[in-house]
């Protein structure tokens, strides 16, 4: 199997290096991920400017890429460079990302964003993370992200899966919630600094009240979750109601 490894906290991070160490041992990996950090990115892509490519040594990599670029686009010319090479990819991984994508959150995320770039090609895709920005443990992540394998093999590529592991050892972890997206996992805003500038800041609350049907909910009682994301926004309640609308033109 052909796999593809993106990811937005950049090439040289721990996450993607725990993942790439993981996946050799199912098949070939190929990595395409940014030059820098890209978090927060979401699915942009760049198309008012051009971006560079390196291709770079990357241990274990049969080819890899040092993208001047978004996520989003690190996905898109990944596939392209590893199809014009003759290697077609089975699954996108995304991650693993040092800090969590719960909530509504993963609408800002980089990591997902290039997930669901893979799927707009018609790629499987699957986005995994571990829930500090000093993420040490990484096996959990990484043993969801093999086991993922064979399941999104028979799944249409229309839904990335969204994994998040807590920062454990696996032994500590209490076990897997299959969980829908809860509110906003950060609550955050703009602080003045000095001058004309604003940083964004904020903290993680205690979701553990929302119970274990909601991710972040899940996460914040310390288990694993998985979550399936799809990129149609589509209210279809509303829309089929709309026809009983009195607009006119």
């Amino acid at each position: 199997m052909n796999f593809l490894i993106v990811n937005d906290d950049g090439i040289t991070s721990n996450g993607i290096r725990a993942l790439a160490d993981a996946l050799m041992k199912e098949g070939k990996i190929f990595v395409s991920a940014p030059a820098w950090q890209q978090s927060g990115k979401s699915q942009s892509i760049t198309f008012m400017e051009s971006i560079e490519v390196e291709e770079v040594e990357f241990d274990g990599a049969e080819m890899a890429w040092r993208v001047h670029g978004t996520p989003a686009d690190c996905t898109k010319i990944g596939l392209q460079l590893c199809e014009e090479a003759g290697h077609p990819i089975d699954v996108v991984f995304s991650g693993i990302n040092q800090g969590s994508n719960l909530g509504t959150d993963t609408l800002y995320s980089g990591t997902v964003g290039a997930a669901m770039e893979a799927i707009l090609q018609g790629v499987r895709a699957v986005a995994v993370s571990v829930e500090s920005h000093n993420a040490c443990y990484f096996d959990a992540a990484c043993d969801l992200a093999l086991q993922m394998i064979p399941i999104v093999m028979w799944m249409d590529p229309t839904v990335v899966i969204n994994i998040n592991t807590p920062n454990l050892p696996k032994e500590e972890i209490k076990g897997i919630k299959y969980a829908a997206l809860g509110p906003s996992f950060f609550l955050d805003g703009f602080v003045y600094k000095e001058g004309t500038t604003y940083q964004l800041e904020g903290h993680i609350p205690d979701f553990s009240h929302l119970g274990e049907t909601l991710d972040v909910g899940a996460s914040s009682l310390g288990y694993a979750t998985i979550t399936p994301l799809k990129p149609d926004h589509t209210d279809h309640e509303l829309l089929s109601k709309m026809k009983d609308w009195d607009l006119s033109l």
